[in-house]
């Protein structure tokens, strides 16, 4: 079997560090928000190139609370992208905003930036958003110069999901550092994973910060004195031993990944299958290996192939944001995003981890071939 991710062999590589914050973090019986929490924030912060960071719970709670903390209340609208995980709009959602979809660049998997103007003309007049999540799909960040300058002209605030791409960049600027807010998860299976959930927060402003650290902690500063109806969505001091160690190796990794990934390129590319796109000036950590088909049957033959011979192949994402039931009351239908539903039928990723090896990646191909 060759998994699509495999979390055991990068804990066996790092098992005697891990064990040790482990049991450091347990002998400090600071179980939750301990130092080696408020030491991941600023250890986090640096690396991005960000002032302030605050450690939540998970990464859906990290969009949630950055929604709220840069002022989205009920009735406001965000716009995100409709080919990307429920996570994003049901953030927006439980925020009590309401999600707007806009369809992706057919190349990147992000966010349109032309699709996100023309939108934005579309509701200028008396409009209601207030915000726009580009999300850094599979590992590659979201033009993120074009969306600033848009944000900017029609006054609206930018929130990253990041939570795919920790490490990669846009012109030398880390992901989660560009935007009013950066968001993360770290999600046992993400490039920098926990063993469990965690997520985080990066701002440079210190209202949004100081206000996200109220609304993780029950809404209040003072024990007590509740400010804000608040979220139970504090990070594990466990968990932020743990992603500490991590931390340290995360750009080795990550350059692993681009190297499987060259390797990947060069084969599959003269079989006359897409593969990842990477625009100038992009730094792409390649969390997921999507390659692409030119229809639909040829991407169901290859992942049924994959799959009865061992190897785990899947779509990310089978159904667009936009035809998902629980957004039913968008009132969108099958058609809307051209571009998301064609990714969602003609897409497939393939394992890509760091422990990848080359006989593994040379049976993937030919199995592809």
């Amino acid at each position: 079997m060759i998994p699509i991710v495999d979390l055991k062999g990068q804990y066996l590589g790092v098992k005697k560090e891990i064990m040790r914050a482990v049991e450091d973090a347990l002998d400090s019986c600071q179980f939750i928000l301990g130092e080696d929490v408020n030491k991941f924030e600023e250890e986090v912060a640096r690396y991005a190139g960000k002032k302030y960071a605050c450690a939540v719970a998970n990464g859906t709670d990290a969009i949630l609370l950055a929604l709220k903390a840069l002022g989205v209340k009920e009735g406001d609208e965000v716009i995100t992208c409709a080919f990307t995980y429920f996570a994003t709009a049901g953030a927006i959602a439980r925020c009590g905003a309401r999600p707007v979809f806009c369809d992706m660049d057919r190349r990147t998997y992000n966010i349109s930036p032309e699709g996100l103007e023309k939108l934005l003309k579309v509701k200028s007049a008396g409009s209601r958003v207030k915000a726009v999540i580009p999300v850094h799909l599979y590992g590659q960040m979201a033009d993120m110069g074009e969306i600033l300058k848009i944000a900017k002209k029609y006054n609206i605030k930018v929130v990253e999901d990041a939570a795919q791409a920790f490490g990669a960049a846009f012109n030398g600027k880390k992901a989660g550092s560009m935007g009013d807010a950066g968001c993360f998860s770290f999600y046992p299976g993400k490039n920098l994973g926990a063993y469990g959930d965690a997520g985080m927060v990066l701002t440079d402003d210190a209202r949004c910060v100081d206000t996200l650290k109220i609304y993780r902690n029950q809404g209040n500063k003072i024990r007590y004195r509740h400010t804000v109806i608040g979220h139970n969505s504090r990070m594990d001091t466990i968990q932020a031993a743990i992603l500490r160690v991590k931390l340290k190796y995360i750009d080795e990794w990550n350059a692993k990944r681009q190297s499987l990934a060259a390797f990947y390129d060069e084969r599959l590319g003269p079989l006359g299958i897409i593969t990842p796109f990477v625009p100038k000036g992009k730094f792409h950590t390649y969390h997921l290996y999507v390659i692409r088909f030119k229809d639909k049957r040829k991407r169901d033959t290859a992942e049924r192939l994959l799959n009865e011979n061992g190897v785990d192949a899947r779509t990310y994402y089978p159904i667009p944001l936009h035809l998902q039931e629980c957004f039913k009351y968008l009132g969108y239908k099958k058609g809307d995003f051209p571009e998301a539903e064609g990714a969602s039928r003609e897409t497939l990723a393939i394992p890509m981890y760091p422990e990848l090896t080359r006989e593994q990646q040379e049976f993937i191909v030919t199995l592809l071939k």
